[in-house]
């Protein structure tokens, strides 16, 4: 399939051209919300994606369920059966149509889908209709044996099966073209699939930051490659097979600037997904990324010079990217008749009964569970960050982590904002239940208390603003304090209003997973003396029975000078 061969042009409308200080282009675009020229032609192939579902079964709550449209209001959006039901009118508005899955479809869920190790969510993902997914980094949480038999099927060897009777795995594939075991591939690298009498070729990649992203047993045997090499690769293979379209599932993405709608390309510069996405092979037709939650329609120019759609669509199925592919007689991609837009999973449709009956099915095996009372609040504590990039959640969330760790010495507690996973928006009386924390915090880390010189800590704290993915303001106690001065290096630091001398020995808190280094924070591995404590998740149950009514703390401890 020669670059040279390709009708190009990818139809945008009100096109302005940014050039990202990595050198790669990408088009900024503001579609209408609906196909960009009239109802697709009969060569065309739909296809429809999803993103970083993250196994929300139910509308997800809070600012996680709501979405900005093009106008810039906030629109309630999200729910497996809305989902569904959106999918289900896509398809019916062109025959040829084929549904996708950009990775991170379980991990960080839910209790009603993560009681019962994700189970609903694949069956959910199967009454969809996805036909291929991206294997993301939280599909390794608990490894590659898991994630094999999600896909194949098998009752859980610990807990067995406890949502139906047997599980008989995924009817999709999981793609990864990147992740290796053994030189050998840890998972298919691409799959075809066949809409309309057209194949449309499927390339799978994992971000190659994914060691950073997991806990070392997650991926204990893998290897994680280069993304652009990999999925050339792929393509070559493809090609040799007479496919012609292809497109990539990329589970890396860009951040927004938090200008525009679904359909802007408001990102920032220099973005891991941007560069990928204008590196892969010009065989390439669409990329849909995921990873970063953000929502974007954009176009990378490929190596050829020709452009291609460069889409993301938020999380926890709140929006869907469209692309509808125009083919040519021989099969090929015209990227001037292809269009590409993000849709929002509204929730005034009829919700789709044969996934509602899946979500009501898990929601009350778990009821009892998800529904015991754990505390009080007095009012929602949010995880969206203060300009000192603390949030009132995760400054809870430490603090419970540094009450549960006191019996190992611990003298002050860290933990990553990754692992904060929701707001917590109380119900009637501030009441706080299990499956509103579990939202939280569904992780299931272990706290680990390990000690630390004040050099070494100081080292931690300026991570924070040298990491790969940076900043990454780590969520801390209420007894840390700490100034950042110019260049974003840490300045004086204290505990308990007695400063830090860099020869001094701390007893810090965190969760296995920043003790091993995750989020880039080695200087977390030089630890000494580490002692074990509880599940995360248990602290910050623990330390909301004990503070009933509790407040939003304050979230100056970090003082910019």
């Amino acid at each position: 399939m020669p670059s040279s061969g390709r009708r190009v042009g990818f139809v945008l409308a009100a096109v302005l051209v940014v050039v990202l200080a990595v050198g790669v282009t990408v088009e900024a675009v503001t579609l209408s919300g609906r196909p960009a020229a009239g109802a697709p032609g009969s060569g065309t192939v739909r296809l429809i994606a999803l993103n970083d579902l993250h196994g929300n079964l139910e509308p997800p709550a809070g600012s996680s369920g709501r979405v900005s449209d093009d106008a810039g209001a906030q629109v309630e959006a999200g729910g497996a059966a809305f989902l569904a039901a959106h999918v289900a009118a896509l398809r019916a508005q062109v025959p040829a149509s084929v549904v996708l899955s950009t990775g991170d479809n379980v991990g960080a869920s839910p209790l009603a889908s993560a009681l019962f190790r994700d189970e609903p969510t694949v069956e959910v993902l199967e009454r969809i209709g996805v036909a291929a997914s991206a294997a993301g980094n939280h599909e390794f949480d608990e490894g590659i044996t898991e994630l094999r038999r999600l896909q194949r099927g098998g009752c859980h060897p610990a807990d067995g099966c406890r949502f139906t009777p047997s599980y008989d795995g995924a009817s999709f594939p999981v793609l990864s073209a990147n992740v290796t075991e053994g030189r050998q591939p840890a998972l298919a690298a691409s799959t075809v699939v066949e809409a309309g009498g057209a194949r449309i070729g499927v390339i799978g990649a994992t971000l190659s930051e994914l060691p950073d992203l997991v806990s070392p047993d997650g991926i204990r045997g893998l290897e994680v490659g280069d993304e652009v090499a990999a999925v050339d690769a792929a393509s070559r293979e493809l090609t040799a097979r007479g496919v012609r379209a292809q497109v990539l599932l990329l589970h890396q993405g860009d951040e927004a600037t938090g200008d525009g709608g679904p359909d802007a390309c408001a990102i920032e510069p220099g973005g891991p997904g941007s560069r990928i996405a204008a590196a892969v092979s010009a065989d390439v037709d669409a990329v849909f990324s995921a990873h970063t939650h953000q929502q974007y329609t954009c176009s990378a120019t490929d190596p050829a010079g020709n452009p291609r759609p460069f889409v993301q669509g938020l999380s926890f199925g709140r929006l869907l990217s469209v692309v509808d592919l125009a083919l040519t007689g021989d099969g090929d991609v015209d990227r001037g008749a292809t269009t590409a837009r993000n849709e929002v999973v509204t929730r005034d449709v009829t919700p789709d009964p044969a996934v509602a009956d899946v979500v009501d099915r898990a929601v009350a095996q778990s009821r009892p569970l998800a529904e015991r009372p754990v505390g009080t609040v007095a009012g929602p504590l949010l995880r969206a960050a203060a300009p000192t990039g603390l949030s009132p959640l995760g400054t809870v969330i430490a603090d419970a982590q540094l009450d549960a760790s006191r019996g190992d010495g611990a003298q002050l507690a860290l933990t990553n904002p990754g692992g904060v996973r929701a707001d917590l928006v109380p119900g009637a009386g501030g009441r706080v239940t299990y499956g509103q924390a579990y939202t939280v915090q569904p992780f299931g880390n272990i706290l680990q208390t390990m000690t630390l010189t004040g050099a070494q800590l100081r080292a931690v704290l300026d991570q924070q603003f040298t990491v790969d993915d940076g900043p990454t303001v780590l969520q801390s106690s209420s007894n840390l304090r700490y100034t950042v001065v110019a260049g974003n290096r840490v300045g004086d630091i204290s505990i308990g209003g007695v400063p830090v001398t860099d020869d001094g020995r701390y007893r810090v808190a965190t969760n296995n997973f920043l003790s091993a280094g995750g989020d880039g924070f080695d200087t977390f591995t030089a630890g000494t003396e580490l002692v074990g404590g509880p599940v995360d998740l248990d602290a910050f149950v623990a330390y909301l029975g004990a503070n009933p009514g509790l407040a939003a703390p304050s979230t100056d401890r970090i003082v910019r000078r």
